[in-house]
């Protein structure tokens, strides 16, 4: 949109249809990939793909387009990923909305930097996310768990967030732009 004065035509219903997808293809296909991931098809560590997922997603998302996935709405998110993922109420909720605050105060530098060091910065936050499941999963049990599931968490966040940002990054630059309506 223009920031120029003068009289513009209002949009059409459909141009507004179309901004509004725009908009909304972060959170909807962040929603469609968690929903679809927890459906039983029977892949080894299937369990531990949909946190990798979201966690890569919203990671992303903040980054790139944080008006599309605001706090609220990855509060939603992370609520839906405890009870699709069966993990404590508001583990992972507490999860992404730290990660979105860290991504939010790095948004300045942070894409400048490369993807590499992106990566590297995801690599880091991924640590920190599954440590904190796995030590919110122990205490909500009171009990001590082999860390191999958290660990194998991380190890998937790491490897897919390089995939996921392909992905997204061509979305981000062509079917989700909401500048190019």
């Amino acid at each position: 949109m223009d920031k120029l004065p003068g009289i513009r035509p209002r949009s059409s219903w459909g141009q507004r249809l179309d901004r509004a997808a725009r908009l909304g293809f972060p959170a909807g296909t962040t929603i469609i990939g968690m929903i679809l991931l927890t459906a039983p098809f029977g892949l080894p560590g299937q369990a531990q793909l949909m946190p990798a997922f979201t966690l890569a997603a919203i990671f992303f998302w903040t980054l790139f387009r944080p008006s599309s996935v605001p706090p609220p709405l990855v509060f939603l998110i992370g609520l839906l990923a405890d009870l699709l993922g069966e993990m404590p109420i508001g583990s992972f909720v507490l999860v992404l909305l730290l990660t979105q605050l860290l991504v939010l105060r790095s948004r300045r530098f942070l894409p400048q930097k490369g993807f590499l060091f992106v990566w590297v910065v995801f690599v880091a936050v991924a640590g920190v996310a599954s440590t904190l499941q796995y030590a919110f999963a122990c205490l909500m049990n009171w009990a001590i768990y082999p860390p191999i599931a958290a660990i194998f968490q991380f190890l998937l966040a790491t490897g897919l967030y390089p995939v996921l940002a392909t992905g997204f990054t061509r979305a981000h630059r062509s079917v989700a732009a909401p500048e190019r309506v």
